[in-house]
């Protein structure tokens, strides 16, 4: 007798949303004990910010987010880091992972490279940027319900923020939030093209058949 046979799809695990909650919690609570010891430390620990157009200060690219010029600038960050780096960690701790390495680097080379000698650059602004075009990229190239209705409420909560990636404002890194925002776009199609490449052909057209 012959009996039709569907293959299970292969299954994604993600973090639950407890999970993504503590992370970016506890997360965010690492910036917040890091800006209270570079104050009181006397903003030493901006010196590892990234130092533009300066050898030496390459690897800020990795320490930048996690320093911010005083608690005010932390404060304006908070928030959407928070949201969209919790809103990404949804989609999965490698997918996450893979952004945010990404992102990064991305916003972090933008910004050494275009930004004027003898400035530091610190925050995770680029990050947030990054996070936010990941999110409105794989809205569009996923083509899921969810994560178009994702999208859309980030792009109307966050949308306006798109405009710093224009040289708008003194003292703002716009090259770090462009850099972001393209490495955030690239971390999306590269993630985009291997999910589909590595998507299980479907079996509903095609049963197979175990014979007895």
């Amino acid at each position: 007798m012959s009996q039709p046979y569907a293959s299970a799809p292969a299954r994604r695990t993600s973090p639950s949303p407890g999970a993504a909650v503590v992370v970016m919690t506890v997360l965010l609570a690492a910036l917040w004990l890091l800006e209270i010891a570079d104050q009181v430390t006397g903003e030493q620990l901006d010196y590892y910010g990234i130092r533009a157009r300066e050898l030496d200060g390459l690897p800020g690219i990795l320490t930048s987010p996690f320093l911010h010029a005083g608690f005010d600038h932390l404060a304006s960050n908070s928030l959407p880091f928070w949201v969209l780096g919790f809103l990404v960690l949804l989609g999965g701790l490698a997918r996450w992972l893979i952004t945010t390495t990404i992102t990064v680097i991305s916003a972090g080379l933008t910004a050494w490279l275009l930004t004027p000698a003898d400035t530091i650059i610190v925050g995770a602004s680029g990050l947030i940027f990054g996070w936010l075009t990941y999110l409105l990229a794989r809205g569009i190239w996923s083509r899921s319900a969810g994560q178009i209705l994702v999208a859309i409420g980030v792009l109307v909560v966050y949308g306006g923020l798109i405009w710093g990636v224009l040289p708008s404002q003194a003292g703002v890194s716009w090259q770090a939030h462009l850099g972001g925002a393209v490495g955030g776009v690239l971390a999306a199609w590269l993630l985009h093209r291997r999910s589909s490449r590595s998507a299980p052909p479907s079996y509903a057209a095609q049963p197979r058949t175990w014979s007895q």
